[in-house]
């Protein structure tokens, strides 16, 4: 067995004749355990809470979706969409029209975004399972669906038959409007839904059938702002995008779940990054007690290193003894305190110990490279600690 490994794991696991030194390894050891353990749980916390938040985004963005680099439209021929039926992967798609417009209800206005909607819609997206009030879109219907900010500012319920909802859009054109009805395209909508996903879109978005949006914006039947698809489970994202882009030319753009979320996910992960630092700062410090554990051990094992010394050990030989030491400590302390966070999130999975509300557990998520990040932290910051305390060891130390 290698001379130095040996002596480490001896001086590692027996105690010292001096008590205030075997309190200050405990400690050492337990902040690191604990440092460890808060790291973990930190990271599967914001694990839970990154996937809590996007879970909402899968209820109404598509796997993929096509927009028109220019304008706020494009066509889609219909040998275009027998080219789309072709492509392997695609599960369904929806053609979809979108504007802002000017919704009006008992005297009360807000500028919204009306997104029509075809019979595939519910196919692509979730969004129907959101209305928490009322029901989704019948179909050739003047009928709307209205996020909840919407409803309440405007105060306005569902399937109320003897008041309508109107809504305005500019007419296209150059001039200056002399009158409402010679500058406006209007339509009258009922509201039969109210649906709940998060605050901007319940604020922001009203759906309604896509006949209805595009008599309100006198386009084309084939004219559209995006057509919006599902994939199979096992479909190429890549291969799909690039075969509608062979479809439309360089007129579209084909954007994926996380690029149309590109803000969103930019600012998860800068905050996951954070939180990272943040907890391997107080590594850092907790590693610190290491720092000082194993100074005292060497001034401690002062007489033996001098024999060691006397029987032919070199200094380096001798140094590595306690950089042997500290980096087994911090590693095994490192490992249990990654076994006791595992433990306290596997629980917390299993039995919702604590509650963001008394119907929502706190979320969180198991994830391999947790693990993975966890033990090269500690392992490298460990063996730098190590490092910096075994160097306080020189010849005039172990002579003397």
């Amino acid at each position: 067995m290698n001379f130095s490994l040996y002596i480490a794991k001896r001086y590692l696991f027996s105690k010292s004749s001096n008590n205030s030194i075997n309190i200050m390894t405990i400690i050492a050891a337990s902040g690191t355990i604990i440092a460890a353990a808060a790291l973990f749980i930190v990271l599967s916390g914001f694990a839970g809470l990154k996937s809590f938040s996007l879970e909402f985004s899968s209820f109404v963005d598509p796997d993929l979706k096509v927009f028109p680099l220019e304008g706020k439209s494009f066509v889609i021929s219909k040998e275009d969409a027998l080219k789309i039926n072709t492509i392997n992967g695609i599960q369904s798609y929806s053609k979809t029209i979108e504007e802002r417009v000017i919704l009006e209800f008992d005297g009360k206005k807000q500028i919204v975004t009306m997104k029509g909607v075809d019979e595939n819609f519910t196919k692509v997206t979730a969004i129907d399972t959101m209305v928490y009030y009322g029901n989704w879109l019948e179909r050739g219907t003047n009928q709307i669906v209205s996020g909840g900010g919407i409803s309440n500012k405007l105060s306005y319920g569902v399937l109320d038959l003897t008041r309508n909802q109107k809504i305005y859009v500019p007419k296209p054109g150059k001039g200056q409007i002399t009158s409402v009805k010679g500058g406006f395209n209007s339509v009258l909508a009922y509201n039969i839904g109210i649906f709940d996903i998060n605050p901007d879109l319940n604020n922001e978005y009203i759906f309604s059938n896509i006949e209805t949006t595009r008599h309100l914006l006198n386009y084309d039947e084939n004219q559209v702002s995006s057509i919006e698809l599902k994939l199979d489970a096992e479909a190429d994202e890549v291969k799909v995008s690039e075969a509608l882009k062979t479809i439309f030319g360089n007129t579209v753009e084909v954007k994926n779940r996380a690029q149309l979320n590109d803000a969103l996910y930019k600012m998860l992960n800068t905050e996951n990054m954070a939180v990272y630092l943040i907890f391997t700062l107080v590594i850092i410090i907790a590693l610190f007690n290491v720092i000082g554990a194993l100074i005292m051990m060497i001034l401690d094992k002062k007489a033996s290193l001098n024999t060691l010394f006397n029987l032919g050990a070199t200094t380096k030989e001798i140094r590595r003894i306690f950089f042997l030491q500290g980096s087994l400590m911090t590693i095994l302390a490192g490992t249990i305190g990654l076994i006791l966070g595992f433990v306290i999130i596997f629980l917390q999975k299993q039995f919702a110990l604590i509650m963001l509300t008394p119907s929502l557990p706190y979320p969180v998520e198991i994830k391999a490279i947790n693990f993975v990040i966890v033990l090269i932290t500690i392992t490298v910051f460990g063996v730098l600690a190590s490092k910096l305390a075994s160097q306080r060891i020189s010849k005039n130390l172990v002579k003397s």
